[in-house]
């Protein structure tokens, strides 16, 4: 039988033996990657290796880190500015964007009166160019920018404001930051419609979406869902989405034609005395599944689109939040923040095939096509 694990420790090896061999022939001494290897090696796998790489944004340790699929291992750490929470690529490819932030980590057991002031000449997107790795601009972003969504032609950038209720519209372009739209309170999750004629922002404060045209940037309807929704996940052809609420331990379905929840969810928890806490979204790349981060209960809830029923709740790790799925659909991958690792999920199967050590309190995923 066909062990892909065997083939990943097989294949890794191989990728290290190559990375020697390149730097036996340097003749020179290089900078070193996360893992150890050479710079010579980190560049060859990392930003001129072929098939997607798997980016995470580390909150605590103001880096990303890049995996290979292929073997499942890190390959490169980069720097990419203070507290980076969410990452995305553009439509082409040609950059990783990632929103960070100078003011303080907070959550729960935090009493945010002592902590310091943000420094907000640290918040902004990062620009990060794919093919050298290298931060190339920061691009405004409002105050303490958490996550972000990108126009369909990758020339805007609206991020979500939570301190100050607003999205702000950057400029990729030309640098700037355009203008900034009011929203509800603590806006957080902002995603792009597949046909890019809506940005929808979710408002934890409000339980709602505050749905947003790109062309005159006005809100153009508001959609009651859970309490404290987090993110939102659309199907391929744009006809419904997915929105998971923390508080509400719920996923609602929305038509995305009429603005109306269509039906809510709730999800179970699947380990005892861990409530669901419905997080992070990302939707297969057939459109049949999407797939729900749990937070606190430790778990991903796999959602059947077709008639809108959970096919299952497993366990993948310590507080999962951000979740991609490779190009295929056959594996998922979770930042899971306490234990400062990435899940690598079977999608078939629902089972962690391995662990991926990251940097400190992993809090997004985005996979490059």
């Amino acid at each position: 039988m066909y062990d892909r694990r065997l083939h990943r420790s097989v294949a890794g090896a191989a990728l290290l033996l190559m990375g020697a061999a390149l730097v036996a022939c340097s003749g020179g001494t290089e900078r070193t990657s996360a893992t150890g290897e050479s710079a010579s090696a980190a560049t060859m796998a990392s930003p001129h290796a072929s098939g997607p790489l798997v980016y995470v944004s580390n909150e605590d340790t103001d880096n990303m880190t890049v995996i290979d699929p292929k073997t499942d291992s890190v390959i490169e750490t980069v720097l990419v500015g203070k507290r980076p929470r969410g990452v995305h690529l553009s439509p082409d490819g040609k950059y990783i964007f990632v929103a960070v932030s100078g003011a303080p980590k907070g959550g729960p057991g935090v009493d945010e009166s002592k902590l310091p002031p943000p420094d907000t000449t640290k918040d902004g997107i990062a620009m990060v160019d794919a093919a050298t790795l290298k931060v190339v601009r920061t691009l405004p972003g409002g105050l303490d920018p958490e996550n972000f969504g990108i126009s369909k032609d990758g020339k805007f950038i609206y991020v979500s404001d939570e301190n100050g209720g607003t999205v702000g519209v950057t400029d990729v372009e030309t640098g700037t930051l355009v203008t900034k739209v009011p929203v509800g309170s603590e806006p957080e999750g902002v995603t792009v419609t597949p046909d890019g004629s809506e940005v929808w922002v979710t408002s934890e404060g409000k339980s709602a979406i505050y749905v947003l045209n790109p062309k005159t940037n006005k809100v153009t309807a508001t959609i009651h869902v859970g309490k404290r929704p987090r993110s939102v996940a659309f199907t391929p052809d744009g006809s419904r989405a997915y929105v998971p609420a923390e508080v509400g331990g719920n996923v609602s379905v929305v038509d995305v034609k009429t603005h109306k929840v269509l039906k809510t969810i709730p999800i179970p928890e699947a380990v005892k005395g861990k409530p669901a806490k419905p997080m992070g979204s990302i939707m297969s790349p057939d459109g049949k599944t999407v797939y729900i981060t749990n937070g606190r209960g430790q778990t991903v809830t796999a959602i059947d689109t077709k008639n809108n029923s959970i096919i299952a709740t497993f366990q993948v790790g310590a507080r999962p939040w951000g979740i991609g799925i490779s190009p295929d659909g056959k594996e998922l991958y979770t930042a899971n923040g306490p234990s400062n690792d990435v899940s690598v999920i079977d999608a078939a199967t629902h089972r962690v095939i391995k662990k991926i050590p990251a940097g400190g309190s992993p809090w997004g995923v985005a996979i490059s096509k």
